[in-house]
């Protein structure tokens, strides 16, 4: 054994070290020397505790026991009280969360439940436009038969002879039709357009509701796990950076701002095609009326006029007819005449004849006795006679030539007026028959 003199250690407690206590030193002066007991050497007095210190050092310890067991105790309960408030507070917020997860899910299914509807509607709109477009391509179709038959009756009727080329009724109403026809198709183009604009702005809509509802569906499914989720689910994991909010989140006002945007410009564009689609119909109805109207216009305007051409016609017959039986007549007129002047160059010969005779009366005999003055005047009267019947024959060869000139003109108006009827009966009337029906103009 060492003869050094040992200077008593002081006492420390790990536990107050460990919890960030630091005891304070017992006061011990190890310059200080300590009165001896007994007669012991120095050497083995200065290693030993004194019975103070001994009952101080576990006095010490047990007081330590009571201050942990204490504290334990205290910690127990505080531990006990926190783990049961932390897990009343955990399990209030997690039902609260799949409480909140089920009034998400609820949202979503509502928001998507509009959007498909309008979703269908738009699909219903755009398939409702694409058959009007399709009845409009039709109508405009159609509208070249009326087109051409008005065209091809104006040409037909440039045909006409002179006397009948005249700027009448039908050719105003024909007239009329042709420009009705250009209206026609300028308007169903320019609806037309129109409706292709439509069905490309209802497509568009239609995407970005189909967007958005996709995106709901993938959110609800989303949700729909989360909501699944339970404390004893063998497929959770921990995430802990997927609580951090990124920069391009956006809040439940902007959220429901861009659905409700969507579903007002849906509105907008439904509200929009059912008008489209009114106009569409008023313009069919009111584009196939028109020409309808026009059509029996031209229809009446052609009828009356062929029944202006058969009277004229058969006036002119009636008249060709009675000119004819003048002109047989009056033949027989200027042969009677002839025949008249004939008969006279007997009667002339002897009356001449006999003053022939008489003029070789001698000396005395040769008076103008009343029977001299007798075939002078017979003469003289033949002479008129024959002269007035040649007049009168002058007269009615005149007249003869007038007949056949009238009866050449007659026969010539009635051969322009059965033309000028082919024409309109048979050429330009026949073709319009090939009109389109109603619904056939109303693109059926």
């Amino acid at each position: 054994m060492s003869s050094e003199v040992l200077v008593p250690r002081p006492h420390y407690d790990d536990r107050d070290v460990a919890q960030g206590i630091l005891t304070q030193d017992p006061s011990v002066e190890p310059d200080v020397p300590q009165p001896s007991s007994g007669s012991a050497p120095a050497g083995y007095r200065s290693a030993k505790y004194t019975p103070a210190e001994w009952f101080s050092n576990y006095h010490s310890i047990l007081q330590q026991g009571v201050t942990d067991h204490s504290e334990a105790e205290r910690v127990q309960r505080r531990s006990k009280a926190l783990s049961q408030d932390t897990e009343t507070d955990t399990q209030h917020t997690q039902a609260q969360g799949t409480r909140l997860l089920g009034d998400r899910l609820q949202d979503i299914h509502f928001c998507r439940s509009e959007l498909q509807q309008h979703i269908s509607q738009l699909q219903v709109d755009i398939e409702a436009l694409s058959g009007q477009k399709l009845r409009l391509e039709r109508a405009l179709d159609a509208t070249e038969i009326p087109y051409a038959i008005a065209t091809d009756n104006l040409t037909c009727r440039t045909r006409r002879p002179a006397p009948d080329l005249v700027q009448d009724t039908v050719e105003e109403e024909l007239i009329k039709e042709v420009d009705l026809v250009k209206n026609i198709q300028a308007l169903l183009r320019r609806t037309t357009a129109q409706v292709v604009s439509q069905i490309k702005i209802n497509k568009d809509t239609k995407q970005m509701l189909e967007m958005d509802w996709s995106d709901k569906y993938e959110a609800y499914n989303l949700d729909d796990i989360c909501g699944r989720y339970r404390n004893a689910s063998i497929d959770t994991k921990h995430h802990p950076s997927s609580a951090n909010m990124q920069d391009q989140v956006c809040n439940p006002a902007s959220w429901a701002k861009f659905t409700q945007d969507n579903l007002t410009k849906a509105m907008q564009e439904e509200h929009a095609t059912y008008s489209l689609r009114m106009l569409v119909e008023r313009v069919l109805e009111d584009t196939t009326r028109d020409l309808r109207v026009q059509c029996a216009s031209v229809d009446q305007a052609f009828t009356h006029r062929c029944e202006e051409l058969i009277e004229a016609k058969t006036q002119l017959e009636t008249k060709h007819a009675q000119v004819l039986e003048q002109i047989g007549a009056q033949e027989r007129n200027i042969v009677a005449l002839q025949q008249a002047i004939h008969d006279k160059e007997a009667p002339l010969r002897v009356a001449q004849s006999r003053l022939y005779v008489r003029s070789q009366r001698p000396n005395m005999e040769l008076c103008r006795d009343p029977p001299q003055l007798s075939l002078e005047a017979e003469e003289t009267q033949i002479k008129a006679s024959v002269e007035a019947l040649e007049q009168q024959l002058s007269q009615a060869r005149g007249s003869l030539s007038f007949l056949e000139e009238s009866r050449m003109a007659i026969e010539k108006d009635v051969a322009c007026k059965a033309n000028s009827l082919f024409i309109e009966r048979d050429k330009c009337m026949t073709k319009r028959k090939r009109y389109p029906a109603v619904s056939t103009l109303s693109g059926y």
